[in-house]
């Protein structure tokens, strides 16, 4: 069973910054892709950003130039850095990764809470 393990987030004022990380096994941080979605109340869940492998990033256009997302290979971590926090990001975040001989087969993080509120 593939673990995902989130930690991080909470509440920031707009223009500030938090940090989320998502841990998992060195055998599954060394074959799959990583990603963030968050889901705010009333809304589906939405794409954030994603890492493969060999580090090739994408992002949400609503995040591009604020997120940034990266992989620790010491700590088979995926790091989502964010900056410039509006309260439209907030949301509970959930760390993605898809099984890389099964696309149909993907797996969840239980979900951080990123609120941004002055």
């Amino acid at each position: 069973q593939v673990q995902l393990v989130e930690s991080g987030g909470g509440l920031a004022q707009p223009g500030g910054s938090l940090t989320l990380s998502c841990a998992t096994s060195r055998f599954w941080f060394g074959i799959a892709a990583m990603g963030w979605y968050r889901q705010a109340p009333g809304k589906p869940r939405e794409l954030v950003a994603t890492i493969t492998r060999t580090n090739t990033t994408n992002y949400a256009e609503a995040v591009k130039g604020r997120f940034t997302i990266s992989r620790d290979n010491v700590k088979y971590t995926a790091i989502l850095q964010m900056n410039n926090l509006k309260p439209e990001d907030t949301a509970v975040y959930y760390c993605h990764s898809k099984n890389p001989w099964d696309s149909s087969r993907d797996y969840w993080g239980q979900g951080t809470q990123v609120t941004v509120s002055s």
